[in-house]
């Protein structure tokens, strides 16, 4: 019998990792499950069928619960203290130090990773600022235990048997990084979480956890420049507050904070477009939106440009449009085209074109994937 570890980086919310990490679960049942730490709401606990994970040191310091990413220069030396000496078959689902854990050659490891570590490499000088770190001891501090963790992340990309990327983005990013090919399995979304409605409401949606590389910072101040338009803004985070009080006294922009998933579904039914204005490494509520029929205006880098068939860039049944600057001016314009054009976009195109990327087609990539590198594996060893 193939004895399997699954190793996740570290479980504090539901999210889009997460909805992976739940398909891999089911696919191996048997698995042992380990992470960094794990402190998930019993609310949110349902999706690992019962398992308790085995979490490493970081678990136990003072603060980990709510200040857990505070110990990321400790994170490395922790994954690699979990012990999967006994097991056959490791799969890491990785976005910061997963793919670090220790294995033999006897040992094949398959990664799963949305992205190597976003704040360590191409989008450090970005992290640097938003955080106030640019500058000054805490700013050199920081700048060296990025440099620590770049080389640490290149050492341990020689762990991994074989890469998994979320997007072709994602795989670009790892060739570039790692100097390592990589197949593409995008992430799974549950089609029969959502239906489509064809009646829109006269809104405009977005939601995301407030984080700055999520921007919606800019969606807020683009329709204070529309005041004749509604927005509706879905999350809560570290920017919340921020975002809130740029928002304050416009009485079209709504901000509605954390709400569940079967509420959120319902919005975005409603929603004229769901706006996005992320760069990011494969993006699953863009999906989401258009499995309920509803076109996505999406900033034009990164995984979006693999989710959204764009208005204007020559593909057949269009679910959405770009724009191609992260400003508000570039969202206004985007919405004043959506507006002229929204005619061409259908709510049956976004949903067909959302099914691609279900949980069966996910689960039958990556199964498959896995079985083929098991016995290539075996194969090799026997030769």
């Amino acid at each position: 019998m193939t004895r399997i570890a699954v190793v996740h980086d570290w479980l504090v919310t539901y999210a889009g990792a997460e909805r992976v990490l739940e398909q891999i679960l089911l696919l191996y049942p048997d698995a042992d499950f380990f992470c960094v730490c794990d402190f998930l709401a019993d609310t949110d606990r349902g999706f690992l069928g019962g398992r308790q994970p085995v979490t490493t040191f970081i678990q136990n310091l003072p603060g980990a619960r709510k200040r857990y990413r505070n110990y990321l220069p400790l994170m490395p030396l922790a994954i690699e203290q979990l012990d999967v000496s006994d097991y056959d078959l490791i799969i890491s689902s990785s976005h910061a130090v997963a793919k670090g854990v220790l294995t033999g050659p006897d040992q094949l490891h398959i990664s799963y990773v949305y992205s190597p570590i976003r704040y360590a490499w191409d989008l450090q000088h970005q992290y640097l600022r938003e955080s106030g770190l640019s500058r000054g001891l805490k700013g050199w501090f920081a700048k060296c235990l990025l440099h620590k963790i770049r080389l640490w992340d290149v050492r341990t990309s020689n762990g991994v048997d074989h890469f998994i990327a979320d997007s072709k983005f994602i795989a670009r990013r790892i060739w570039k990084i790692y100097r390592r090919e990589a197949a593409v399995i995008y992430p799974p979304v549950d089609m029969n979480a959502f239906s489509v409605r064809e009646q829109k409401e006269a809104f405009y949606l977005t939601a995301s956890r407030m984080v700055p590389y999520k921007r919606i910072d800019l969606i807020v101040e683009a329709f204070k420049g529309m005041p004749d338009k509604h927005l509706k803004v879905i999350g809560d985070g570290p920017d919340f507050a921020k975002i809130q009080a740029s928002a304050r006294g416009f009485s079209n922009i709504e901000l509605l904070g954390y709400i569940a998933s079967q509420e959120m579904a319902e919005y975005m039914a409603s929603a004229s477009a769901f706006i996005f204005a992320a760069e990011e490494d494969f993006g699953i509520t863009p999906v989401e939106a258009q499995a309920c029929g509803t076109p996505v205006i999406a900033f034009g880098k990164g995984g979006s440009l693999e989710t959204v068939r764009g208005l204007g860039r020559c593909e057949a049944k269009p679910t959405g449009l770009f724009f191609y600057e992260q400003t508000a001016s570039s969202i206004i314009d985007a919405v004043q085209r959506f507006e002229q054009s929204n005619d061409l976009i259908t709510a049956e195109a976004c949903r067909v074109h959302a099914e691609t990327f279900a949980i069966e087609r996910f689960k039958t990539e990556f199964k498959q994937f896995v079985d083929q590198a098991w016995s290539n594996f075996h194969l090799a060893r026997a030769a």
